[in-house]
């Protein structure tokens, strides 16, 4: 029987450790890391992979694009889907810096405290702070196709103007923007939501605890920042479905452990198929 094989495409100059490991621990046989990567060497890198092997032993290989620059890691991603034609493909998980597996872990989080808070995540009222990062970007998107109500926010009120405007375009669903340059822009913006995920970058205060308490509708929050000082003040990393003063909590560890299920099932769903693509919304319905 032949092994299976994971070709791991990094952006960075030394690729992924952490992706190796789960990769291991999802049961690949053998890893081909290959670091500093550019969509100028796709070609030749696919081609290795998808020519050693008859199309019948083809899903026995699978690619995965990381790397902790996701907008770089996007262009590798695009050059390999443009290699493949036929039945000369393989499957490919598309997750750098874990942005699409923390994405859905944070999302299966929010559904499970709708479901007990709201009843359901269908018409709920929810904003994302740091939404215009990587991981808020697709929770935002996420949540859209959930049939949520989402606005989406940063400390930039243009640039959140402009992913409402791409979600809009891309058919993802109509999502509000807010600025977050100030507590009482904040405060305003987040008055009536029930549900706060915070998404931003590492070390950032997004929603201090004083403006949380001030918000009567909040049911759930959901914080991803593992760096102190936490996004989300009140909230502790391990919270998972915590109660901190009558709303439930998540902290990033809390997400960890969903995010950390769905990346190893990830891993393992390449090797069914020689043709999935694995991208935030693959990984929600598949994993």
């Amino acid at each position: 029987m032949k092994t299976t094989i994971l070709v791991q495409l990094d952006t960075d100059v030394q690729p992924s450790v952490f992706d190796a490991v789960v990769a291991v621990d999802a049961g690949v046989d053998h890893i081909f890391r290959h670091g500093g990567v550019t969509p100028e060497k796709v070609t030749g890198l696919v081609h290795g992979a998808i020519f050693t092997r008859g199309p019948n032993d083809l899903h026995r290989t699978a690619i995965f694009v990381g790397g902790s620059d996701v907008a770089a890691a996007e262009a590798l991603m695009k050059a390999v889907r443009k290699t493949f034609f036929g039945p000369f493909r393989v499957s490919v998980l598309f997750d750098p810096n874990g942005c699409n597996t923390t994405a859905a872990a944070a999302v299966r989080a929010i559904e499970e405290g709708a479901r007990e808070s709201l009843g359901q995540l269908e018409g709920a009222a929810v904003a994302v702070l740091g939404a215009t990062g990587p991981v808020g970007q697709r929770v935002a998107r996420l949540l859209l196709r959930r049939g949520a109500r989402v606005s989406v926010g940063s400390r930039s009120l243009e640039r959140a103007e402009s992913l409402a405007a791409q979600l809009r375009d891309s058919g993802m669903g109509e999502a509000s923007p807010f600025g977050t340059d100030s507590p009482e822009a904040l405060h305003l913006a987040l008055a009536g939501k029930s549900i706060v995920v915070a998404a931003g970058a590492a070390g950032a205060v997004l929603l201090p605890k004083s403006v949380r308490l001030a918000l009567p509708a909040l049911k759930v929050v959901v914080d991803l920042n593992a760096v102190p000082p936490l996004g989300v003040e009140g909230v502790e990393l391990g919270d998972k479905k915590t109660d901190r003063e009558g709303v439930l909590a998540w902290g990033a560890i809390g997400v960890g452990g969903t995010k950390m299920k769905l990346h190893r099932q990830a891993v393992e769903k390449l090797f069914t198929r020689n043709d999935l693509v694995l991208d935030a919304e693959e990984i929600m319905s598949e994993c």
